[in-house]
């Protein structure tokens, strides 16, 4: 299965893509860790997005094209993927369609605005490692280290209910024409109650 899984900000498509990865035994592919992770290497790409970044600017469509394409091309994705995190517009979309990045389905995650201002307001992420938590629904059993790597863990600039707002506003703009695009490839699903019971109904969703 190749499948998109899309929501606002905060609505666990994180989460989600983790237990569905597991499930289908597929990888989860997030264009953000990708990215950050061509950097690193000092791949040809990664030094293109560098210099993009350290500029203060946004990382073309094709750049991010050519390092999904790359990785979609990985054994480990032979039979399926997850991209989390891309398209976000619509010329995103028709460029990785016309790249031959293959859509199954699309996994739209819908949730209320109060309850992402919520959730991401109590939002905690490792100051190293790519590790999320929540200081009521997923808390670091240490309190304010990572479980995982022992780092502290820091609130992103952008989890204040103002910033929250707005990009809400502006996700909700550029997603509504991707939407549409996909059209029947879309399987929307509400998320409401704990983690287990989206997971449930998402399964439900796909059929799966």
């Amino acid at each position: 299965m190749k499948m998109l899984i899309m929501g606002a900000p905060g609505c666990g498509k994180g989460t989600q893509s983790e237990i569905l990865a597991k499930t289908l035994n597929i990888p989860t592919i997030s264009t953000g860790a990708m990215l950050r992770e061509a950097i690193a290497k000092g791949t040809e790409v990664g030094k293109e997005a560098a210099m993009y970044i350290n500029d203060g600017k946004l990382v073309p469509d094709n750049t991010i094209i050519n390092v999904v394409l790359d990785r979609v091309a990985q054994d480990d994705c032979k039979n399926g993927y997850i991209l989390d995190g891309f398209p976000r517009t619509l010329a995103q979309a028709e460029a990785m369609e016309k790249a031959g990045i293959k859509t199954d389905v699309v996994l739209m995650i819908d949730v209320d605005k109060d309850v992402i201002i919520k959730r991401l307001a109590g939002r905690r992420v490792c100051s190293k490692c790519p590790a999320t938590y929540h200081i009521t629904d997923n808390p670091s059993k240490s309190g304010d280290k990572c479980d995982v790597c022992g780092a502290p863990l820091i609130t992103r600039d952008d989890d204040n209910p103002e910033t929250i707002k707005h990009r809400l506003e502006i996700y909700a703009e550029s997603t509504a024409p991707v939407i549409d695009y996909y059209g029947d490839k879309v399987v929307k699903v509400k998320s409401v109650g704990t983690v287990e019971e989206t997971t449930k109904s998402i399964l439900k969703a796909l059929g799966i």
